[in-house]
């Protein structure tokens, strides 16, 4: 009988055009499917609990699949970091019960943004990972921005109209901006129980511009409240933005056991 295994994954989304199949580039999942079906002998399906665009990041990104009863968790690590690419690393691989599916079974996820406001953000070893955007903002707009998002809001103004979710209602329950060492620049964490296509990026966008006092903090409210004749700016640059981790209810996992 087939186990269903969760593997936590990280990947440079430098040269991907995102985690998705597509009919033309290098996508996270053609990689990772390709890996399994050497592993497995024949094709294998796998479900991420996000979907990354092009050039976007991954610190842990939860992907379930079957497997042949034959594999455990261990032998399992060793075999896909023997494999992936050198922009993939699996970190860890546990074991899920018969049903998991990473996207659906998923509680909440968490993302961050890094934002370069430094000369040396433009450097070749720092601009593919977050936006070198290169001038000082206001910490104390960004924070204010920041508190506005927490609790349940409808965020359809920061979702792109192609979005196919039933609704685009979303509980934020971490929202904060922190700056990082040595002055480079500022650091945002977001955590909710969902997330629209495109939403962080649209997010930080329009609190980068309040912070640069390019609008008021005000439109902020007035986006969350979908009043007509308020856009949001435009969408942060997608090498500054992570996906950090998913949660899931323990009684996804059987009793822990050893291989």
């Amino acid at each position: 009988m087939p186990r269903t295994f969760l593997a936590t994954l990280q990947f440079d989304g430098t040269d991907f055009v995102g985690w998705q199949r597509q009919r033309e580039g290098r996508t996270v999942q053609q990689e990772f499917e390709t890996v399994l079906a050497r592993l497995a002998g024949h094709a294998v399906r796998v479900h991420a609990a996000g979907r990354t665009d092009s050039g976007v990041h991954a610190l842990g990104m939860g992907v379930s699949f079957s497997l042949p009863d034959r594999w455990a968790p261990s032998a399992l690590l060793r075999a896909l970091n023997a494999l992936v690419p050198r922009d993939c690393f699996v970190v860890r691989v546990d074991e899920a019960v018969e049903g998991f599916h990473a996207r659906r079974s998923a509680t909440g996820r968490r993302y961050r943004y890094l934002i370069g406001t430094d000369r040396l953000a433009r450097s070749p070893f720092r601009r593919p990972f977050e936006w070198a955007l290169g001038e000082p903002v206001d910490e104390a707009r960004l924070s204010v921005a920041a508190a506005r998002l927490i609790g349940s809001h409808d965020f359809k103004a920061f979702a792109v109209a192609r979005s196919e979710r039933p609704h685009t209602r979303c509980e934020i329950a971490i929202a904060r901006w922190e700056r990082r060492p040595c002055d480079q620049g500022f650091t945002f964490e977001i955590g909710a129980n969902r997330f629209l296509h495109h939403m962080v990026r649209m997010l930080v966008g329009t609190m980068v511009d309040i912070a640069r006092d390019r609008r008021p903090v005000e439109d902020l409210d007035r986006l969350l409240a979908l009043e007509s004749g308020v856009v949001t700016s435009r969408p942060a640059p997608p090498q500054g933005l992570y996906f950090v981790t998913a949660s899931y209810p323990d009684q996804c996992f059987p009793p822990a056991l050893s291989d």
